[in-house]
């Protein structure tokens, strides 16, 4: 939503906003965008000349709940979804859309950074906090918007994916790997809007793919020019002699023979796949040269919440990752491993998205903290717990402890300190969620720094 507003602004509209139950760090980014924001609902909040009242994905933030959305309906406001606003504003434009069950944020930031580092002034929106860039949104006066397109529905009574409108020229797809299990229960219902997605591409417009068993399944539901990316040899882009470090090095090699030298101060395998992918839709378009895109991928420093090292000083790392799902948790955590690899790994994780918290996707559990030393698990939320198959606390944790990895239930963030406090001093702690942590991103780092 910040990044919309920005976009927006950017465009030339006045824009305020609304929202509750926020939390750092993209409540704290909000808060210096200068516009005026509340975090309360109140009629109050909507400006006398409103013409356009523009809701979140949040069950909380519709319907009649919404002492806003009551008020602007019965003056005649028009009603819409950020997804909705931003397909019909970026009509004119070169659409990239950035799809994938994981890795959009990372790669759409990329991709907008690589550009304008490169002089292309493009527009981007991102649901994600970059500090390379100067915004989550940006209007752009280029042609081309780099779009991150997310998966998940419109709104609670529009259950197209919010994609599906953003109609693009051009397509990155990182991976396809069934998630959000509350919304899409299987696979194939999963893989139903990316099969869309793709039949929606124009004859003259690219699509950079992984090279992944489930895409290579859906690539003839495609017209257009259809290119491949991995971190293994395959007939696309591909990278080798990867040397991972503080500062990892390696080879990009493209289909007629490049041979790109490239760093990275991004962490983890993941990341030389983003890199790779990125790198191949911008030169497959010929949009930045070979020099230009080096130095730009050497500058990119990242997202907020993806693997981020949260202490200055003290010998135990503490590094917070995204852990919305699955292979979101299993690529930090293996990550992890491949840069700290003889350090213990103790994991800080709480079950905030409704995927973890379901019980269709319990076996999740049996698998995903492989390699870890110990885990603290913070209790799921109760929000939304009445739409679909709640785990309790025990059953989590219960789960977890039955695969033999040394776990704990901690429901406070003194407890969690109280843990931490104890540790032997050569360990690497890694905070996983999408959701607040009790705040610890924002307190443990100067405990670790005073400790440690």
């Amino acid at each position: 939503m910040s990044a919309v507003a920005l976009m927006m602004r950017d465009a030339g509209h006045e824009v305020s906003g609304s929202d509750q139950d926020v939390f750092p760090p993209m409540s704290t980014y909000v808060a210096g965008l200068g516009f005026p924001v509340t975090y309360r609902l109140d009629s109050a909040n909507l400006p006398p000349d409103l013409d356009i009242l523009v809701l979140g994905t949040s069950a909380k933030l519709g319907g009649e709940d919404n002492p806003e959305v009551v008020a602007a309906r019965a003056v005649g406001v028009r009603i819409t979804t950020f997804a909705e606003l931003v397909g019909e504003v970026t009509a004119g434009r070169t659409n990239t859309v950035v799809a994938g069950s994981f890795g959009k944020s990372t790669c759409t930031a990329l991709m907008a950074h690589v550009l304008r580092e490169s002089g292309v002034d493009a527009g981007w929106m991102i649901g994600a906090i970059s500090p390379s860039l100067p915004a989550t949104g940006h209007w752009g006066t280029a042609a081309d918007m780099v779009l991150e397109g997310d998966e998940y529905v419109v709104s609670q009574s529009d259950r197209r994916s919010k994609f599906a409108l953003y109609h693009p020229d051009h397509l990155l797809l990182t991976s396809l790997i069934h998630d959000h299990v509350n919304v899409f229960p299987t696979f194939a219902d999963y893989e139903a809007p990316f099969l869309d997605l793709l039949r929606g591409l124009p004859a003259s417009g690219l699509a950079v793919m992984r090279h992944h068993p489930a895409i290579q399944a859906v690539a003839h539901e495609t017209a257009a020019r259809v290119v491949w990316y991995d971190t293994a040899p395959c007939e696309g882009w591909f990278s080798r002699d990867v040397v991972y470090g503080e500062t990892s090095h390696f080879t990009l090699v493209g289909p007629a023979g490049q041979a790109i030298p490239l760093n990275t101060s991004l962490l983890g395998a993941h990341n030389i796949e983003n890199i790779v992918g990125v790198a191949a839709s911008l030169l497959e378009r010929g949009l930045v040269s070979e020099v230009g895109l080096a130095g730009a991928m050497a500058s990119f420093s990242g997202i907020r919440r993806r693997l981020d090292r949260l202490t200055r000083t003290s010998k135990v790392p503490l590094i917070e990752g995204f852990g919305s799902s699955y292979e979101k948790a299993r690529s930090a955590i293996e990550a992890m491993k491949l840069h700290y690899p003889h350090r213990p790994l103790t994991v800080v994780f709480e079950p905030h998205t409704f995927s973890w918290r379901s019980r269709d996707a319990l076996d999740w559990y049996d698998t995903v903290f492989e390699g870890a030393a110990g885990v603290l698990i913070i209790p799921p939320p109760e929000h939304g717990a009445g739409t679909h198959h709640q785990s309790s606390f025990a059953e989590i944790l219960a789960r977890t402890a039955a695969t033999g990895v040394a776990c704990k239930g901690v429901e406070t963030a003194e407890a969690a300190m109280a843990e931490l406090s104890q540790l032997a001093g050569d360990e690497v702690v890694l905070l996983l969620s999408s959701g607040p942590l009790l705040g610890l991103p924002d307190s443990l780092p100067a405990v670790f720094d005073r400790l440690y």
